[in-house]
């Protein structure tokens, strides 16, 4: 009985001190974690808006912006973020969102997209993305994004067969499943650019 009772007390000190220098561990990367994430989502924005030299963030219900989206057929598309892109008199000229599909191969896909005032669609940047090497991961190379950039349409759609209007975007070879999940997330990101600038 008292065998037992030392190895529990044992396993107790164990456990308290794994826990306490977990936490400690924790704190101690908390701040450098939030301050690689502040950095990268600033280099996103600069990526979608290079003209922009202030992004500040939009108060919004996101909540409300979401649900829009799934009465319009994009439910599996979230806005994470909203940021007004501005110049250096202060003059806004469009907008930053994020946005994330979970629709991708392997989880969800996060971007984020600079829409100016006019609708046009400066370009994306992906944030967040876990597809297959060689071919979903195509998504995040300049050669899909670019066929985003200087767009202005309503939505996009993809295409087997060669890009012939603006609003169509190759389809990468293999990874149709990931091509639908980023054109859904640009369409999310546009559909909420539309309801911003309504006033709905």
């Amino acid at each position: 009985m008292g065998k037992i009772i030392k190895d529990t007390a044992v396993l107790l000190v164990i456990t308290l001190v794994a826990g306490f220098l977990l936490g400690l561990v924790y704190d101690i990367t908390l701040e450098p974690i939030a301050h690689q994430e502040e950095l990268a989502n600033a280099k996103a924005c600069q990526e979608v808006f290079s003209d922009a030299t202030d992004f500040t963030d939009v108060q919004t219900d996101l909540d409300t912006l979401n649900q829009n989206l799934k009465e319009n057929g994009l439910e599996y598309v979230t806005v994470d973020a909203v940021m007004e892109a501005s110049d250096d008199s202060g003059q806004m000229l469009g907008y930053v969102l994020t946005v994330t599909d979970s629709e991708g191969y392997g989880g969800d896909i996060q971007l984020s997209m600079g829409v100016r005032m006019d609708g046009t669609l400066n370009g994306i940047s992906i944030l967040s993305i876990s597809e297959t090497a060689g071919l979903g991961m195509n998504a995040d190379t300049d050669a899909f994004k670019s066929q985003f950039a200087d767009k202005n349409v309503e939505q996009f759609t993809y295409t087997k067969n060669g890009a012939s209007a603006d609003n169509e975007i190759d389809a990468i070879s293999g990874a149709t499943i990931t091509t639908n999940a980023v054109t859904n997330g640009v369409n999310g990101g546009l559909l909420t650019f539309q309801y911003l600038k309504g006033g709905n």
